[in-house]
C-alpha cells in the first residue's frame, strides 16, 4: 500500500507503558481536532483498553501485535506512515520492529539511548532504508534532541565550520525513566559480555559512517576535573555516551557540515572553588553505582533503589521539572559566544514525551529534506522539528552572549 493511502499517519508502539501513555496523550491534547489520523498499539489488549479509557478516547484505534512475531509486526507497521515506539530495552525488544518498518516503507522514531544497539542498525539497515526512502529515526527524546538540535541551531545562526563546543548542564530537575536505566543496565551487560560492544561503545566516533570512524575528540569525561575554558568544575555526564555520538553521526551524514575539525564534548557544571568540586564528585556517586558490574554488590543496591520500567513521576512532579543547557562555542580566531537550551519539563518524561511526539507528528506529515537511511533527529528532520520544538514542546533556543 502507498504510504500516502494507509490507515494512519502514526501509531504508537508500547502506549500501555508509562512513557508511551504520556505520548498517546499529547497526541490527544494537541492533535485531536487536526487532521492526524493515529492509533495505540502492543501486545496486551487489556491494558490499551484501560489507557484508553483512562487518558484518551474510545474511539481510537487499538492494535495488537508483539515484538518477537515477525507476522503481526509486518501487519501493523504496513497500516501506518510512522511508527513511534517507546519499547525498550531497543536491544532486547526493537530489532524486529526496525527490520518490519525498513521492508514496510514505513518511517520510525524511538527513544534509544543504547549507541551499541543503534550501530547495529545501521550496519544492518541504512542502506536498505535508503534504498526504500525510509526514515528510520533514533533518539528523538531527552537523549539526544536537545544536544543533537542545540547544536544544529548553532551552527545555523554562527555558520563557521570547525568549531570547538562543550555543552555543559547547568540546571536540571526531574528523575530519570525506569525504561533508561533498564537500557543501561543492558548496555552494561552486553559490554561485560562482548569485546566488539566494548570497543563500539568507547570510540567517540562509533556511530558515525564506516571509514569516518575517527577524528579530534576523545572518550567522555569519566571524572570529576576542573574546565579552565568555562572556568567551572565539572563532572561526567550520564547522557553523554550518546548524545555526543549523535552529534557527531549528524556532521558525518551531513557531509561534514560542521566541519572535518569540529569537536564536541558533554559534562555536567557544577560550580566554582571547593564548592564546585565537592558538587562534582557527589553528583558523580550514581554513576558509580550504575556502572557496576551487573551481579555485584553495588548493582544489587542500585537496582533496589532505582525506578522499574513503567513508573514515573507524577503529573505535578513532571510539571515542575526543568532542564538547562549552555553550549560554550569556541572559535579559531579566539571569539567565544554562549547558547542555551532548555526545557519547560522533567527531562525524563514532561519533556521527552513531547519531543518524541513531535518528531511522530514531523514524519508523519511535514515536507522533508530526501534524507533516508539509519539517521540523527537533525539530518532526518532539520529546520521542522527545530520550529515544531519551539512551538509547541516547550523547548527555548538562543544566544545568551
Amino acid at each position: 500500500m502507498s504510504i500516502d493511502k494507509r490507515d494512519f499517519d502514526i501509531i504508537i508502539w508500547g502506549a500501555s507503558g508509562f512513557t508511551g501513555r504520556l505520548v498517546a496523550g499529547y497526541l490527544f491534547e494537541n492533535y485531536s481536532h487536526n487532521k492526524l489520523k493515529w492509533a495505540i498499539a502492543g501486545r496486551d489488549s487489556n491494558k490499551l483498553n484501560k489507557i484508553r479509557n483512562q487518558y484518551l478516547d474510545v474511539k481510537i484505534p487499538i492494535i495488537i501485535a508483539d515484538s518477537f512475531d515477525k507476522v503481526s509486526l509486518s501487519k501493523m507497521t504496513k497500516r501506518t506512515k510512522v511508527i513511534c515506539t517507546t519499547v525498550g530495552p531497543y536491544a532486547k525488544y526493537g530489532s524486529l520492529l526496525v527490520e518490519s518498518c525498513v521492508s514496510s516503507k514505513t518511517h520510525y522514531c524511538d527513544l534509544a539511548g543504547e549507541a551499541q544497539w543503534i550501530r547495529k542498525m545501521i550496519d544492518l539497515h541504512h542502506e536498505d532504508a535508503k534504498d526504500n526512502n525510509v526514515r528510520i529515526v533514533n533518539s528523538c527524546g531527552f537523549d539526544s534532541i536537545p544536544s543533537d538540535l542545540g547544536v544544529y541551531y548553532i551552527y545555523k545562526n554562527i555558520s563557521k565550520k570547525n568549531l570547538s563546543i562543550r555543552m555543559r548542564v547547568t540546571g536540571a530537575k526531574g528523575t530519570y525513566s525506569g525504561g533508561t536505566y533498564a537500557s543501561m543496565q543492558n548496555i552494561i551487560k552486553e559490554a561485560f559480555k562482548d569485546r566488539e560492544v566494548r570497543k563500539s561503545l568507547t570510540n567517540p566516533y562509533g556511530l558515525n559512517p564506516v571509514g569516518h570512524q575517527d577524528g579530534p575528540d576523545k572518550r567522555d569525561l569519566r571524572s570529576v576535573k576542573y574546565d579552565k575554558r568555562i572556568k567551572s568544575w565539572i563532572s561526567p555526564f550520564l547522557m553523554a555516551g550518546i548524545n555526543t555520538r549523535i552529534v557527531r553521526r549528524s556532521n558525518a551524514l551531513s557531509n561534514f557540515s560542521y566541519g572535518k575539525e569540529f569537536t564536541y564534548d558533554e559534562a555536567v557544571m557544577t560550580g566554582k572553588g571547593f564548592k564546585g568540586r565537592l558538587n562534582g564528585i557527589f553528583l558523580s556517586i550514581p554513576l558509580m553505582f550504575l556502572a557496576a558490574k551487573p551481579g555485584s554488590f553495588f548493582n544489587k543496591i542500585f537496582n533496589i533503589i532505582s525506578p522499574k520500567p513503567g513508573q514515573g513521576p507524577n503529573k505535578k512532579e513532571r510539571e515542575n521539572g526543568y532542564f538547562s543547557l549552555r553550549f560554550f562555542v569556541f572559535q579559531k580566531d579566539g571569539n567565544k559566544s554562549i547558547y542555551k537550551v532548555t526545557g519547560d519539563r522533567d527531562p525524563g518524561y514532561g519533556s521527552t514525551s513531547k519531543m518524541l511526539a513531535e518528531s511522530a507528528v514531523c514524519l508523519a506529515k511535514d515536507r522533508l529534506e530526501e534524507n533516508y537511511g539509519v539517521l540523527t533527529p537533525s539530518y532526518a528532520m532539520g529546520d521542522n522539528i527545530l520550529n515544531r520544538l519551539i512551538a509547541k514542546s516547550g523547548l527555548t533556543f538562543s544566544k545568551i552572549k
